[in-house]
């Protein structure tokens, strides 16, 4: 900000807060000066009118009320008023604002603690109707009415209490005949100030603009020579040193003014001198430029050739030769260097080991070609996402970085170069599995894949290279066991769960032969008529130690094992042989559903399906099987073959899972499937 500005901007704050002091004055003075009027008027009001005390002894309501609306009349911040006798009955009221009925005053309110005879005015907070919520307050004015004649003589006639109020000599005291109440508003006078307000308003603001316009004409005549000398220093400082300056103002500003002429003046004889120099200096330098030229085109072509060969092997030997991604051999020299530097600063290094979910079954289903593919997208999405805070502030050889590296297959690594926390490391991975899930084309087809992250932290879980990959591979593995598409970090009590998992191992192959195998029913009801239409069956396992085991513990487990065609088979016939048992029982379900395995199903699977429809007697229209996205990956048009097998034998055909994998709905059309029972996107069922 330039000091003219910075002139201008006090001299409007100064002025702003005078103006605001000014209107804030007038606020304040003309809102009491309004009450004092109020207060004033009412009272004359009263005086005025000799024939009050009279009204008010005789209880004539039609006169008060008249005298009533003469007070209301000298402003509209009077929300009421009223008349009262000695004892507080009510003789006469007047409303002006909406809703005051309700706030009347007690006679209570109105004596308080304070002499009959004395006029007094009182703050009371009410609730008001008009703005809901809020609180609102009135000016209680009390005013007594005096009288020379005792309010308890009931003989007195009209005749003789005008003769006393006449000649007031007559009697030597005063008695309280009533009080004449009135409620004065605080928005009333707040708003009957606003006229006041916003002339002072006006006038304060053009006070502002004056100030503004006579600082800124001001400031400008003083600074223009200054901005002048700016502008100069600017040109010469650019280099535009070939005009003279034009002096301007006096005293010390004409001082320098002459000494930037004497200044550019001597830089203009010394560039003339420079200019002679630098022209013969050139043609020596020439002469001998040329020499070196040559000689330099001769070494810096030996030097590429060198070069290149020496980056082929490199890449060759450090880079995968498909995502062009650092191999292992690199991950290992790298992180070995980068262990023991983060072991010497005493920080933290983050290893995340990712594994592709399901990527055999792209392989197999699309040819390596689409995996190839796929790897390359993976690569390229895992490099794009990860930060260059995120990764690595330093390695031993600029070249040489580790941030994504593929160690074969599809697993890949990330490294992450001091942590300031471990929780960080997590931050990374969920930005890499939201990177990944988003679905990608490859050879016309739209795929997803998910990844499962094992995280480790160095020195915390292992300070070497073998150790802290031990520990993220264990996280991984760990990480895709427990549901896929997440990630874990690594502990300690993974190592024990290895044993557990090799225990579960061998009491899953006696399981059925125990007989620990159960079915349970999940009943499927039509939301329109709210009738049960049928019940999907599924699978648990009573372990005699462990008790129920879930099924995303061991049905992944019986895949890996080659056991899930013997569980499947099991959980087919129990569930045909329990249909007819219920029917038996008098409960006729219309079907039942039964979970399919992309592992299981092939032209076995059919054969054993009609088996055991025939030894079951279960008639096939009440069958249903529920088929993973993945089998309508495999071998589409043998898939399709064995579908309108199944099909033919009578049995329902469903999609279990869709939007979850790689189908899409008109690659859905080609299949002959019961569209009303496909699933879409929700959680894997396992039977």
């Amino acid at each position: 900000m330039t000091v003219a500005s910075k002139i201008n901007a006090l001299v409007i704050a100064i002025a702003s807060v005078a103006g605001c002091l000014i209107v804030a004055y007038t606020a304040v003075n003309e809102y009491y000066s309004s009450l004092d009027r109020i207060v004033e008027q009412s009272s004359a009001t009263l005086t005025s009118r000799p024939s009050l005390q009279l009204d008010v002894y005789y209880r004539d309501s039609a006169a008060l009320e008249k005298t009533l609306s003469n007070i209301l009349a000298k402003s509209p911040a009077i929300a009421f008023a009223l008349a009262r006798d000695p004892d507080g009955e009510l003789l006469a009221s007047s409303l002006q604002l909406p809703g005051s009925a309700s706030q009347l005053p007690s006679f209570a309110q109105i004596r308080g603690d304070v002499s009959p005879i004395a006029q007094v005015l009182k703050d009371r907070a009410i609730s008001s109707p008009g703005i809901s919520g809020l609180v609102e307050h009135l000016y209680d004015l009390t005013m007594p009415v005096i009288s020379l004649i005792n309010p308890t003589d009931a003989n007195v006639s009209r005749a003789a209490f005008r003769q006393a109020m006449i000649d007031p000599s007559q009697v030597d005291s005063q008695y309280v005949i009533g009080y004449i109440h009135v409620g004065i508003s605080r928005l009333g006078l707040l708003r009957s100030t606003l006229p006041a307000v916003l002339m002072a308003a006006l006038l304060a603001l053009g006070f502002v603009v004056l100030c503004a316009f006579f600082s800124g004409y001001i400031t400008r005549r003083i600074t223009a020579p200054f901005s002048r000398l700016v502008r100069v220093a600017d040109d010469i400082s650019s280099g535009k040193i070939d005009d003279s300056v034009r002096l301007e103002g006096g005293g010390e500003l004409k001082e320098i003014f002459s000494l930037l002429n004497m200044i550019m003046g001597n830089i203009h004889t010394y560039k003339a001198k420079m200019d002679v120099d630098h022209q013969l200096l050139s043609m020596k330098v020439e002469e001998r430029t040329a020499q070196l030229s040559r000689r330099n085109e001769e070494l810096n072509k030996a030097v590429k050739e060198v070069t290149e060969t020496k980056d082929r092997l490199r890449q060759l030997a450090y880079y995968d030769s498909l995502t062009a991604l650092p191999n292992r051999r690199l991950f290992t020299e790298q992180l070995d260097l980068l262990l023991r530097l983060a072991k010497r600063n005493e920080e933290m290094l983050g290893l995340l080991f990712l594994d592709l979910d399901n990527f055999k079954r792209i392989n197999d289903s699309l040819g390596h070609s689409a995996g190839d593919l796929l790897l390359r997208e993976v690569a390229k999405r895992l490099s794009s996402c990860v930060r260059e805070s995120d990764i690595v502030a330093h390695y031993v050889e600029a070249s040489a970085r580790i941030d994504v590296s593929r160690l074969g297959g599809d697993e890949f690594t990330v490294v992450l170069n001091q942590l300031d926390k471990p929780e960080s490391a997590g931050t990374v991975a969920q930005r890499l599995i939201a990177a990944l899930i988003e679905p990608m084309t490859i050879e016309g087809h739209e795929l997803v894949v998910t990844p499962s992250i094992g995280i480790a932290v160095s020195p915390r879980d292992a300070d070497d290279v073998e150790g802290l990959l031990k520990a993220a591979d264990t996280a991984m593995y760990h990480a895709k066991s427990s549901g896929k598409n997440n990630f874990l970090f690594y502990n300690q009590d993974m190592n024990a769960a290895g044993v557990e998992r090799l225990k579960l191992e061998t009491d899953l192959r006696k399981a059925i032969e125990r007989d620990e195998m159960v079915l349970y029913y999940q009943p499927q009801v039509d939301t329109v008529t709210g009738s049960v239409v049928g019940a999907e069956a599924l699978m648990r396992w009573q372990h005699p130690e462990q008790g129920l085991v879930p099924p995303f513990k061991f049905i992944p487990l019986a895949e890996e094992m080659g056991l899930i065609g013997t569980l499947g088979d099991w959980c087919l016939r129990e569930a045909c042989q329990q249909m007819i048992e219920f029917q038996g029982k008098g409960l006729d379900l219309p079907k039942v559903s039964v979970n399919v395995s992309a592992l299981q199903f092939n032209q076995t699977f059919i054969a054993r399906v009609g088996e055991v429809l025939k030894e079951t007697a279960l008639r096939p229209s009440r069958l249903e099987l529920e088929l993973t996205e993945g089998i309508m990956m495999d071998d589409t048009q043998g898939t399709i073959n064995a579908l309108n097998q199944l099909k033919d034998i009578g049995v329902s055909l469903s999609i279990d899972d869709f939007g979850t994998g790689y189908s899409s709905l008109s690659y859905l059309s080609r299949f002959p499937l019961d569209l009303s029972l496909i699933h879409i996107s929700e959680p894997t069922r396992l039977c």
